[in-house]
């Protein structure tokens, strides 16, 4: 085998690494990547795809392999390779829950006038490709962690500390579905679950898209903004005072689209430049089209940088829409804050980060390319939130050039691209090796 790849390894962790790429092959990450896209799992039904990870680890020779419920339909799976004890522990974790549902009833007409073959549970192989719901992000890259754990397992290496390959549910920026028993569904819920019931390491390797080492990240706060109007009817238009709330709820949203990017130059620092969005709008009677509402409200998508808190990014916020007030007489709009989690951000000098950059280098060939400009938040903020160092790695979105098709939002996340996915199981696996095979003294010093 090359020794691509292996550049910074001392000899016998250069073994280990090529003893366990010999594992990697791309018929059997087509396969695994196959198996998680047949398996729906929209934010809260988890459970069956979880099921399903927990046994194709056990048949590799990945000890532990567990399935951690939340509720009767939404789960996490692990499974853990054991070292002597002398080591840090290694978290390789992926998300598998899909941002939309590949239903009809649910995700038409917001995601188009139908669902194209690649938004449905079904994998289908496009030459290099694999297409179906969710086959890049997030289960393209929960398959290249599966792969990573079984290939270090069936190539015996001995290990000082424990290589945890986890599968959070919950993952995706969203609350429960309207079918949903539980509101917190989402969020990184699955991630804070598996923490709080024990699943933790010294260290974290998130794989999701980017082809790059991420060591900050945004995080997100929400907001539901009130526009008020008076209720009046369309007969009376001319003799009663009017003013429309959905009317003015345009205004606002129009004058929020124009600040989010005055934010987003203000707050870009590190490798962030945190974007918000105007999401969703409610207001009136679908049923009676003759009336206007009182009110309307607006949802609002936030994203903060690590150093932003999310007060602080209220206040702000709570201030643009003052402005507005000031341009607009007798505008009444409020917001309220609905939801919050903060950007984190881990040392770049950390032992994790120095490991997955040279990782990335020697694959490379090149000094690490340090990717800007990012407003994607993940689970990283909830292992570094607990105290976890944690960097993030992952494929590139596949290019109009690889595919038959054109390349918008959702095709980047449903097509991935199995050789890149061979480059990220060497990656993952290189870093695990170069972690879980050291002793604690040799990361982080003597109070390791």
């Amino acid at each position: 085998m090359s020794a691509t790849g292996l550049a910074g390894l001392d000899e016998q962790r250069r073994g280990w690494t090529e003893a366990a790429w010999r594992h990697i092959t791309g018929d059997r990450l087509r396969e695994l990547i196959t198996g998680l896209v047949d398996i729906p799992s929209p934010t809260g039904d988890e459970a069956p795809l979880a099921r399903h990870i927990a046994t194709t680890l056990a048949d590799a020779g990945v000890t532990g392999a567990t399935v951690q419920p939340l509720d009767d339909r939404q789960a996490n799976a692990y499974g853990r390779l054991r070292g002597d004890g002398t080591g840090p522990d290694l978290m390789l974790y992926a998300p598998i829950d899909t941002l939309t549902v590949g239903e009809e009833s649910e995700d038409v007409p917001w995601i188009g006038p139908e669902l194209r073959e690649d938004m449905r549970p079904a994998a289908r192989s496009v030459g290099d490709l694999v297409t179906g719901l969710g086959a890049s992000n997030p289960k393209g890259h929960a398959a290249c962690v599966m792969m990573a754990a079984e290939a270090v397992a069936r190539a015996g290496i001995p290990l000082t500390g424990d290589l945890v390959a986890a599968f959070g549910a919950g993952g995706m920026p969203t609350n429960a579905r309207p079918t949903g028993t539980r509101l917190n569904t989402g969020q990184g819920v699955g991630c804070s679950f598996l923490l709080e019931q024990g699943v933790w390491t010294d260290y974290a390797v998130i794989a999701k898209p980017g082809w790059t080492v991420s060591w900050d990240e945004v995080g997100l706060v929400w907001f539901e903004v009130t526009v008020r109007g008076t209720h009046t009817y369309v007969g009376s238009r001319h003799r009663l005072p009017y003013d429309n709330a959905i009317a003015r709820a345009g205004d606002v949203a129009r004058h929020l689209e124009e600040w989010f990017a005055e934010y987003a130059e203000h707050h870009t620092h590190g490798t962030v430049a945190p974007q918000g969005i105007v999401s969703s709008i409610r207001g009136g009677w679908p049923r009676m089209a003759a009336v206007t509402p009182a009110a309307c409200t607006l949802r609002v998508d936030l994203r903060i940088a690590p150093e932003t808190t999310p007060m602080q990014a209220k206040r702000e916020f709570t201030a643009a829409l003052g402005a507005l007030g000031e341009k607009l007489p007798g505008l009444d709009a409020t917001a309220e804050m609905i939801l919050a989690i903060p950007g984190t951000r881990t040392d770049p000098g950390s032992w994790v980060h120095r490991s997955a950059t040279a990782a990335w280098e020697a694959l490379e060939g090149r000094a690490h390319e340090v990717v800007r400009g990012n407003s994607g938040a993940t689970d990283a903020n909830i292992l570094r939130g607990r105290g976890i160092p944690t960097v993030r790695v992952g494929m590139p979105k596949v290019g109009e050039a690889e595919a038959p098709f054109p390349i918008d939002f959702a095709r980047g996340m449903n097509t991935v691209s199995v050789p890149a996915m061979e480059k990220l199981t060497r990656h993952l696996v290189r870093t695990a090796i170069d972690t879980v095979t050291r002793t604690r003294a040799e990361l982080e010093g003597p109070a390791a």
